[in-house]
């Protein structure tokens, strides 16, 4: 049987054709053991082996097989039942992987928000506990500044003058600071400072109107705003707080394989799309 170049599988009704060679990737494996007719949870019917097991999660099972890597969806949550069907099919550099919890819980992603005015200028700082988030916001903010002549900083209009970006200040890497509005320079000259938030195209220099074009991103982004305070009442620094619940990236496990072993596992994770 062993010789025999394409298997057939029936898992749980769900049907799976393979080379031989796959299912010997792992020699002490069941599914090695199978075509040898030395397990008998695995019938031969009308020329296929048969096993009472969840076809869906045999998918993974084969993907492993094929590859020696298995990437799971994000949104993928039957890590114990997939632990359990690896351990059924004795490939255990799999069952011990899908085991470790640290690996697979979704974690918070904690965003701060602080925002004061002083006087004609609006200040914000936001904080991060995922410094990938506070990277991907930070490519969506822009800060334009140009100098203008007897404008007020409520001014929707930015000056006709060229606006010239500015980069934004980055205390380290979870944390960005920027600001908006018009500061005194000299005579009638102003210094204006203009935001931008992709992928909204406008330029804002009133600091509410910023702060509220910003919030407004962060709820659309699957944030949920969980509290507002007033950090100090004398300096008016409002703080708003955010959390995103952040489901693990699709898990790769890859595994060095020699002959006759069981191979070692590792695991890393797939690029997440930015800011998720």
């Amino acid at each position: 049987m062993s010789s025999r170049e394409v298997v057939v599988l029936s898992v749980g009704g769900v049907r799976f054709v393979t080379r031989a060679s796959t299912l010997q990737q792992f020699p002490e494996s069941r599914l090695a053991r199978m075509l040898n007719e030395e397990d008998r949870e695995f019938r031969l019917v009308n020329g296929e082996f048969f096993v009472d097991r969840d076809g869906a999660l045999f998918s993974y099972i084969m993907d492993f097989l094929r590859t020696l890597q298995v990437s799971l969806p994000t949104d993928f949550s039957d890590y114990q039942r997939l632990q359990r069907e690896a351990e059924f099919y004795g490939l255990y550099p799999l069952a011990d992987l899908l085991s470790q919890e640290r690996l697979l819980k979704p974690r918070l992603d904690i965003l701060e928000v602080h925002f004061s005015f002083q006087e004609m200028q609006a200040f914000f700082r936001i904080f991060g506990s995922c410094s990938a988030t506070v990277e991907a916001l930070a490519e969506q903010i822009t800060v334009f500044t140009g100098q203008q002549s007897g404008q007020s900083w409520s001014s929707p209009f930015p000056s006709q003058k060229p606006l010239v970006p500015l980069p934004l200040e980055r205390p380290s890497h979870h944390d960005m600071v920027f600001q908006c509005g018009t500061e005194y320079s000299a005579g009638d000259q102003f210094m204006a400072r203009y935001v931008s938030i992709k992928p909204d195209n406008r330029k804002l220099i009133n600091g509410t109107n910023v702060l509220g074009l910003l919030l407004d991103t962060l709820l659309k982004d699957g944030f949920r705003l969980l509290s507002t305070r007033t950090v100090a009442s004398d300096e008016k620094v409002e703080c708003y707080v955010f959390e995103r619940m952040k489901r693990p990236a699709g898990l790769t496990i890859t595994v060095n394989q020699t002959p006759g072993s069981c191979g070692v596992a590792q695991a890393r994770r797939s690029q997440v799309q930015k800011g998720k």
